[in-house]
């Protein structure tokens, strides 16, 4: 009966598909490409096999640079892993080519409901959350408290009225240091100012960031802080260096600092100056941050469901991605793992509300459909002409979008 319950458990988690499944037994290949969230795994699969004697996780780390090509390559031979990391840009041409499996697992009402609907597509889930980002503002303890700035209740404005940051924003800018890290950077930056002023970036899969007035406000503003007000970093820096604002924060040379919970370990690392957390801007719209997150998912070519399928509901359960949380390395998609998390980075006194808050308060997805990554990569080589001076914002903005949904097209 046992073994039954087990077996009816792996055909609910892969979708109920109607095939036999293999014993309980044999190597399930796992990918991903951060290098140090493998550690978190490799724990957490020891415990698995302990629990599993039968089924043996190998973790396969390929780094981002090569991720996406080697997947494409590898679903196309046939030698996929049986699990991998992916991320909202591209999970929907897999799951739509059939390359995926789908979830329907009980556990998934533990899981984040936010990253829950970030990969869920065509009525379908198609990966188990692991790992989740909202955004905050770092900020510089000393630089803050010599300009007399409150970083806990900064509202930008790009009509003017009531905008409390710009003026923060050229308080802190003095002599070596800059008062903000406005640029290019999708995530932390340019998606959470176009929320938070009521815009939007695509309608279903199509790219309408161009056709949304709230939109191009947000992105003129953005853009007017570097090359009109000077109190972010020349850009030419910024776009071919994308640490290169994480650098001067870190370095102190940067006061104000929007971004995730990703940075959290380089900046506990690398500041050598007192620094905390702050909720992130606030515009017309109110605080609006994007959220990301990454997914577990099975590959449809994996020759043993069973084992794989017992891989992914331990993936989803709490014991599964509480070393990626008691590690301090993610936000885990599992709730119950949460306190984990945060309690790791408040015994190094770092207070992670801010983070939670976005993520329970309004929120503006990342880029989804199937092929939402080239459609990215394509916009993002006009906007660095934007955010260089190089193209007016309504003029790049149009060409910009266009490029996305020819990439999209192709």
């Amino acid at each position: 009966m046992r073994v039954l319950l087990r077996l009816f458990a792996v055909l609910v988690l892969l979708g109920g598909c109607s095939v036999t499944p293999e014993k309980d037994t044999g190597t399930v290949t796992f990918r991903l490409w951060d290098e140090q969230v493998a550690r978190a795994y490799e724990e957490s699969f020891a415990a698995f096999t302990k629990q599993n004697p039968g089924i043996t996780v190998t973790v396969e780390v390929v780094p981002w640079a090569d991720y996406w090509t080697k997947l494409a390559t590898d679903i196309g031979s046939g030698t996929a892993p049986d699990v991998l990391w992916t991320n909202t840009s591209n999970f929907g041409l897999y799951a739509d080519n059939g390359a995926l499996l789908p979830i329907e697992d009980p556990q998934r009402a533990g899981w984040t409901p936010s990253v829950v609907d970030l990969y869920t597509r065509g009525g379908k889930l198609w990966g188990v959350p692991q790992l989740w980002d909202t955004i905050a503002l770092y900020y510089n303890k000393d630089l803050v408290t010599k300009a007399g700035v409150d970083p806990a209740d900064l509202t930008w404005n790009p009509a003017g009225t009531g905008d409390t940051f710009l003026p923060a924003a050229r308080a802190l800018t003095t002599g070596n240091v800059y008062g903000f890290n406005a640029s290019l950077d999708n995530q932390g930056v340019l998606w959470d100012f176009v929320g938070s002023n009521g815009g939007a970036w695509q309608d279903g899969d199509a790219f309408v960031f161009a056709d949304r007035p709230k939109t191009v406000e947000a992105v003129q503003y953005l853009v007017d802080l570097i090359g009109e007000e000077h109190v972010a970093p020349p850009a030419a820096d910024t776009t071919t260096n994308g640490d290169k604002t994480l650098q001067l924060f870190t370095q102190g040379r940067l006061a104000l600092f929007q971004s995730g919970p990703y940075h959290l370990r380089a900046i506990h690392e690398g500041a050598s100056f007192p620094w905390g957390i702050a909720p992130m801007l606030a515009g017309p719209a109110g605080r609006v941050s994007v959220v990301h997150g990454v997914a577990a998912a099975a590959s449809a070519a994996t020759r043993n469901r069973d084992a794989t399928g017992q891989v992914l509901r331990w993936l989803g359960s709490a014991e599964g991605v509480r070393p990626i949380a008691e590690g301090g390395y993610a936000f885990p998609g599992v709730t119950a793992a949460e306190p984990a998390f945060t309690a790791y980075w408040k015994k190094q006194g770092v207070d992670l509300r801010p983070f939670l808050d976005a993520a329970r308060g309004t929120t503006f997805p990342a880029p989804v459909g199937p092929r939402a990554g080239a459609g990215t990569t394509a916009a993002g080589s006009v906007l660095e002409q934007v955010f260089l001076g190089q193209l007016g914002v309504e003029e790049g903005l149009r060409r910009a979008q266009s490029a996305a949904n020819d990439a999209i097209e192709e």
